[in-house]
């Protein structure tokens, strides 16, 4: 039998969980998945059965996936070298087919069949199914020729996200897992960002919460102490200032644009942290840091 302190603990736990629980009941949270929760065995495990959990306790979680690290890999194996151009990958044809193959393909069936294994039940997505995710060409403006802009290929930028095959998923109970690969108007095919279609996604379905996991405890200030709480006008200072910089900042722009259009709140959290998504949802501490509007 179990210690009293132990069963006190277990009790505690449950306790305070319960009014989270009723809170975010039948309310949608969009997940970003990414970093070192994608690529270690026990995280990747914890991941899936905590979304699962989440589903069975009424919550409606709606999954985008990343997987640089992975395009990089394969297209080593076909002996090209990924180029970037101010943090965008340049995006020929030929690299354009090895991101939909192992974004589309690869690591979105590898989580749908995790959440699967755990008694969920996933469906796998790209924004061409239903073309749903609806992208143009993005240029980038060059910062040695004013005036000018760069085609860095089959790299896009959001115009339209249709929520309707996502609502229709949720009346049957699926959990969506979406690669961030969008469709333009004559058919072709678009490598997007994943923290922009998560914080897009977020705002079209009026998302309660917004959470993108990182390779970071969360927003870090100059001497590298988290900042537990920011507001969206503090965000705006810090990228004034440069505090927010390099990597963090198509994740903070896009947290931040979700908060200025509807959603309630976004959570930078941990993911090398074992269960990082049940306590930040579930607990009354969290992870991470908050972003919450002004108002």
């Amino acid at each position: 039998m179990p210690s009293p302190s132990a069963i006190n603990e277990k009790v505690n736990i449950l306790a305070e969980a319960l009014p989270y629980i009723r809170r975010f009941h039948d309310k949608t949270i969009v997940i970003k998945y990414g970093g070192n929760a994608m690529t270690e065995e026990a995280l990747k495990q914890g991941f899936a059965r905590d979304v699962v959990l989440l589903k069975l306790v009424g919550m409606n979680p709606v999954i985008i996936h990343g997987g640089g690290p992975q395009i990089d890999h394969m297209l080593k194996r076909v002996g090209k070298e990924g180029v970037f151009i101010q943090g965008m990958r340049v995006t020929d044809a030929e690299t354009m087919d090895i991101v939909e193959m192992v974004l589309g393909g690869l690591i979105n069936k590898e989580i749908v069949n995790l959440i699967n294994r755990h008694g969920g039940q996933a469906v796998g997505l790209t924004g061409k199914d239903g073309m749903f995710i609806r992208a143009k060409r993005m240029l980038i403006q060059d910062k040695e020729k004013a005036g000018e802009w760069i085609n860095i290929g089959q790299v896009g930028e959001i115009e339209y996200i249709d929520p309707s095959l996502i609502a229709l998923l949720d009346t049957r109970d699926f959990i969506p897992v979406i690669a961030p690969i969008g469709v333009g108007e004559d058919g072709e095919s678009y490598n997007i960002n994943a923290d922009l279609v998560a914080g897009r996604l977020a705002e079209t379905l009026k998302a309660e919460k917004l959470i993108l996991m990182t390779n970071t405890p969360g927003v870090l200030d100059k001497n590298g102490n988290l900042l537990t709480g920011l507001t969206a006008g503090r965000v705006d200072e810090l990228f004034a200032d440069g505090t927010i910089s390099g990597g963090m900042l198509p994740k903070i722009k896009s947290a931040l644009d979700a908060v200025k259009n509807g959603v309630k709140s976004c959570h930078i959290i941990d993911g090398r942290v074992q269960h990082a998504l049940l306590l930040e949802i579930l607990t009354d501490e969290g992870v991470g840091t908050l972003i919450k509007g002004n108002g």
